[in-house]
């Protein structure tokens, strides 16, 4: 058994399963990256000393535990865990990583005079396992009544990092996504759990108007919708107008959104989904018999490896932003052999 050493965690808790509960951090408002980082590592570390404590400490371990007492660390250990992997941080900057931690309501500090005491005070859906892959999936129709809410808030989740107000980001995503599914529902799928049906993917496939075909051509910050929340509650906001079914003249299809939300992403999951994708698409031909284009804006850099694997160019860059457009042709979309790509398709990046 290794010993238990503040810059090893690695050897109890593996690297995935760290960054797989960091990535569901990302909601909350005033987490950085690095303080996600740095509250998953101590919380791994107490949680460790609480079971060498107790001597229940085996390895491998895949999952955090609540904690219920309050564990002693240092600040020295606490620059142990948090510097481990980089540019050695001092003592101090530990303490001061605590007290932002303890800000954010996500630890309890006592000292008694000559101890530290920390408590992880646990985000409750952190105490869910990160590694889901036991859970089949399956895909299906967005329900509008029933998907709305759910998929707005994981989507948001994914926008945070454009935008301090998710709240506001999940709103104004469910009355949008309710008004899309009333216009072209069949462009908008989910991916459900087996066991409970509830939705832990998304995409839209949306036909777009010949008005709105220049977009495309435009800087992409012009064309975002879901991922601001400054313009108007009212749905004919959108910059995209949409296409309607028999309009011969739509040539492209905008993807609004592709995402699986953590942690239910294996490259098994995304090639089931793009898998649907195709289908959906090749069933769009029927109502838009000249749609040949695919074009989609890589929102979160997490899916432009994606966009990459599957063959996507990028075609404008926005001279004020690091937002791009990428495009690919439907034929060369429909032709990709999904099941011989998916060994090598990039999920850590997502």
């Amino acid at each position: 058994m290794p010993p238990l050493h503040p810059a090893s965690l690695e050897d109890w808790f593996a690297q995935s399963h760290q960054q797989a509960y960091i990535d569901h951090l990302r909601h909350i408002k005033g987490l950085t990256a690095r303080r996600a980082t740095c509250f998953i590592r101590l919380w791994v570390y107490l949680m460790l000393k609480h079971l060498h404590q107790a001597q229940r400490l085996q390895t491998p371990i895949h999952a955090l535990i609540p904690l219920s007492d309050a564990i002693a660390c240092t600040h020295r250990e606490a620059a142990e865990v948090f510097y481990a992997h980089g540019e050695r941080g001092s003592d101090r900057a530990a303490g001061l990583m605590i007290d932002r931690l303890v800000a954010l309501g996500l630890l309890d500090k006592t000292f008694d005079g000559n101890t530290t005491l920390l408590k992880v005070r646990a985000v409750t859906d952190l105490l869910i396992p990160p590694t889901a892959t036991n859970i089949a999936l399956y895909p299906d129709q967005f329900n509008p009544r029933r998907d709305a809410v759910l998929v707005a808030a994981f989507l948001a989740k994914q926008y945070n990092w454009l935008t301090a107000n998710t709240n506001a980001v999940a709103h104004q995503t469910a009355r949008q996504l309710r008004h899309w599914a009333s216009l072209y529902p069949k462009g908008m799928r989910v991916l459900r759990r087996t066991d409970n049906h509830n939705p832990v993917g998304f995409y839209i496939m949306f036909p777009v108007s010949r008005i709105s075909e220049e977009r495309f051509f435009q800087p992409p910050r012009q064309s975002l919708h879901l991922s601001k929340i400054h313009q108007s509650d009212h749905p004919d906001a959108d910059p995209i107008a949409i296409a309607h079914p028999g309009d011969d003249t739509c040539w492209s299809v905008f993807v609004r959104s592709w995402h699986v939300d953590k942690p239910y992403v294996t490259q098994t999951v995304a090639a089931q989904f793009l898998q649907d994708s195709q289908q959906i698409l090749a069933a769009m031909r029927t109502d838009f018999p000249n749609l040949c284009d695919i074009h989609t804006i890589p929102i979160h850099p997490s899916h432009e490896a994606l966009a990459q694997a599957l063959g996507f160019q990028k075609t404008i860059q926005d001279s004020q932003t690091f937002l791009y457009w990428v495009y690919s042709s439907l034929d060369q979309f429909l032709e990709l052999d999904i099941p011989a790509l998916a060994p090598h398709l990039p999920i850590d990046e997502l």
